[in-house]
């Protein structure tokens, strides 16, 4: 049977992010130092006893842990084991830490080649982040990163994000087996995760709100987060049963009391089921966090996705200035505007229209009020139509600043003048194009005052020249493109202006 290679590289990406987290341990591993008593520190193991007591100290929730504390809890682990004084130890403690968070708070990486995606890539991971400080005593205190609890996760032989539904398990045996300390240890450690996974929620709803570019991307972030709700409601479900279990334990040691060590152990169970409560309400927030962002948040993330698409597509730009900056042929204009036009109409009559409602006018009223509708839009025409000669002369004034008192000059020196005195915006418009395609189809165009009668378009260029020219020619200039504002490519010409002779 031949192997699935798509499926055997499937979240190859993933796969390594997991195994880049042991990146650390394996580089303080790498370091080679002996102590006092000339015997190698075993820096490997002084790095797991540093995550260990970052993650006791979130257990008990103690968030003043940074260097010295680090090294105080040095000094009392190893009784002897390493010949080390108070100083060495601080300073391999600041090692470590600079290990898990290198200095100016930069994110460790590991590059790798992708199988899946076929690519170089770079994964970034972050063991420590930075509390709280104090600033009295210059003091900077860490905790564990997601990464980080990931890590110690990862070495109780399963994956973080079954580690609520695990931790559930494990208090139900735990309680049944009447060991109340290590439950309350476990609900403890439930919390973590609840906190942990919040994080997480929160950064995923920023994620969304700044990545999704694509329906690629959407569909991906949307199934990360259905399984996150599905995966919260179940646990939801567990917190149920649990309060419920425990409630029933509890009432059951409490018409059970007989002596002291009963009271002790009813005691725990009023404990547990308080530390219980509280993580409930947590994660009951967290559930209905995660419902919002599969709702609110997906559903604005998607109409922002078809808003996105919306925009980008400018109607001017792509189609009608791709239609006219280079001239197509007539089968393949056709083919670009297709998608644009209507499908197939047909005019039909049903005889049933001779019983609607009839609107009864006097004929003679209707045609003053067509007439008066057709001198409004001619209107509107000699008005659009006037717009039009004023911009071709303004672009007019600007070849004759380029030519500067010169007879002739070519379009790429004009475009090249523009771009240097700010006329970036004329430039990108279709406009610019038409007023050279006009001249050259016109060339030799007379500047004269039968010209100025007969070019409605072009009527204030003429006006413009003709005082000094007699005429204006446009010819191309063989095998020479230029591009415009990487908007259309167009064929360079020489433009020419006659001089009048003025003779005596």
């Amino acid at each position: 049977m031949d192997l699935d290679i798509k499926t055997i590289t499937e979240n190859y990406r993933e796969r390594v992010q997991r195994i880049a987290l042991f990146d650390c341990l394996y580089k303080l591993q790498s370091k080679k130092r002996k102590d006092n008593s000339q015997k190698e520190i075993d820096f490997f193991g002084l790095g797991i006893l540093t995550l260990l007591f970052f993650f006791e100290n979130m257990l008990i929730r103690n968030n003043k842990t940074g260097s010295d504390e680090l090294a105080d809890f040095f000094y009392k682990v190893n009784d002897g084991e390493i010949d080390l004084d108070k100083e060495g130890f601080e300073k391999i403690a600041r090692e470590i830490i600079e290990i898990f968070r290198p200095p100016r708070g930069t994110r460790n990486s590991r590059s790798f080649y992708n199988w899946q995606d076929r690519q170089q890539q770079t994964v970034e991971y972050s063991i420590l982040q930075a509390g709280r400080s104090d600033i009295k005593t210059n003091k900077q205190y860490y905790k564990l990163d997601d990464d980080g609890l990931e890590l110690i996760f990862a070495t109780k032989e399963y994956f973080s994000e079954f580690q609520l539904s695990i931790s559930q398990l494990l208090l139900r045996k735990q309680l049944e087996k009447g060991e109340f300390v290590s439950a309350l240890r476990q609900i403890d450690e439930m919390r973590i995760a609840v906190e942990s996974l919040e994080e997480r929620i929160v950064k995923i709803k920023q994620e969304v709100q700044r990545n999704i570019l694509d329906e690629k991307t959407y569909k991906r972030y949307k199934e990360l987060v259905e399984d996150i709700n599905n995966r919260l409601t179940r646990e939801s479900d567990e917190f149920e049963e649990l309060k419920g279990f425990v409630k029933e334990a509890r009432d059951t040691l409490f018409y059970e009391i007989k002596n002291e060590k009963d009271e002790r152990a009813y005691k725990f169970m009023v404990k547990i089921q308080q530390e219980l409560e509280q993580v409930h309400s947590f994660h009951t927030v967290l559930l209905q966090k995660s419902v919002e962002l599969k709702t609110t948040t997906l559903q604005s993330a998607q109409e922002s996705l078809y808003y996105v698409g919306v925009d980008s597509f400018n109607f001017k730009q792509e189609l009608v200035s791709r239609m006219f900056s280079s001239p197509l042929p007539l089968e393949s204009s056709k083919t670009l505007a297709k998608p644009f036009l209507y499908l197939q109409h047909n005019k039909t009559w049903s005889p049933l229209s001779v019983f609607a409602p009839q609107r009864i006018t006097n004929r003679e009223q209707e045609n003053k009020s067509s007439e008066f509708m057709n001198m409004k839009a001619e209107d509107e025409r000699q008005k659009e139509l006037k717009a039009q000669q004023q911009n071709l002369r303004f672009i007019g004034e600007i070849v004759l600043k380029a030519m500067d008192g010169e007879n002739e000059i070519t379009l790429a020196k004009v475009v090249d003048y523009m771009d240097k005195n700010n006329y970036e915006n004329i430039l990108s418009q279709p406009l610019f194009a038409h007023f050279f395609i006009m001249l050259h189809q016109k060339s030799p165009l007379a500047l004269d005052n039968n010209s100025y009668e007969k070019e409605k378009m072009l009527k204030e260029v003429i006006a413009l020249l003709k005082t000094r020219y007699q005429r204006l020619s446009v010819r191309e200039i063989p095998k020479k493109l230029i591009i415009v504002r990487d908007r259309f490519k167009m064929q360079d010409m020489a433009i020419r202006l006659e001089e009048r002779n003025f003779g005596l």
